[in-house]
């Protein structure tokens, strides 16, 4: 799991569109003002919260936001949710959903501390202690899924059931109850995960797309309507991309404005 502490420090109403990632998204959101979640459904969600991995077309906004953000990967976020990843794909829910009580606690807690690192620490205490205590994923499953991740979603998915000694239906069958996607999908996100963050650093998309395993230009253009509903011309300048150089580096736990 990865950190980055957001906090608007009264510059005005945050509004931000989410962009799909290779994780589930933990918020502990501790601040004045509420952080609020809208679904392309119409529903919405406040306060500390939970997204799946494709959470397409969702938007985040608030006013005097506060909030520690966690990358969970899958193979942690049954443990320390207590819900099995497949049930969170395209969906947001609050944390007082899957937590009970135990959220405010946290919120609370969390809240309380003044410093950003002491948050960090607190929120990785919280967290880790979930993961100590909850299930493991199998090891083949893990396999997979690192194979997936080392590959950019490059690797032939095909292989991957003789790589890790197991039947391409058990393989399949315990990699999406555990992960949450299927192998080809997991597979699919990592590459456009990587294929975007290309793009908005400023690479060409005609290179990105060589880069990153697609055919052509044209695989990339339906790869990333299909995860965002917008053209890579527009996902480049998001704002979720931009920041993510600031927020996830220096061992994944920073603060930013």
């Amino acid at each position: 799991m990865s950190m980055a502490g957001f906090h608007d420090r009264g510059a005005g109403p945050v509004d931000v569109r989410v962009v799909p990632h290779p994780a589930v998204t933990l918020v502990l959101e501790f601040g004045d003002g509420p952080l609020v979640v809208d679904a392309a459904t119409g529903r919405q969600q406040r306060g500390s919260l939970v997204a799946g991995f494709t959470h397409d077309a969702v938007r985040v906004r608030g006013e005097n936001v506060e909030c520690v953000q966690v990358r969970l990967s899958p193979l942690a976020a049954f443990a320390v949710l207590g819900v099995s990843s497949a049930e969170l794909d395209h969906v947001v829910v609050t944390l007082d959903d899957l937590w009970g009580s135990a959220a405010a606690r946290v919120r609370q807690r969390v809240g309380e501390v003044r410093s950003w690192q002491d948050r960090f620490a607190l929120a990785d205490d919280i967290l880790t202690r979930r993961i100590a205590e909850g299930p493991s994923a199998d090891p083949e499953v893990a396999f997979a899924w690192s194979r997936i991740l080392g590959s950019n979603g490059g690797v032939r998915v095909e292989e991957l059931a003789s790589e890790s000694g197991w039947s391409r239906k058990r393989l399949w069958s315990r990699f999406r109850e555990q992960i949450g996607l299927s192998p080809k999908r997991a597979a699919r996100l990592v590459r456009f995960d990587h294929a975007v963050h290309r793009l908005a650093v400023g690479a060409d998309a005609a290179m990105t797309a060589v880069e990153s395993g697609y055919v052509d230009q044209s695989h990339l253009n339906r790869d990333v309507l299909a995860f965002s509903g917008i053209t890579p011309a527009t996902m480049a300048g998001e704002t979720w991309l931009a920041v993510d150089h600031i927020a996830w580096k220096d061992r994944g736990k920073n603060e930013l404005s």
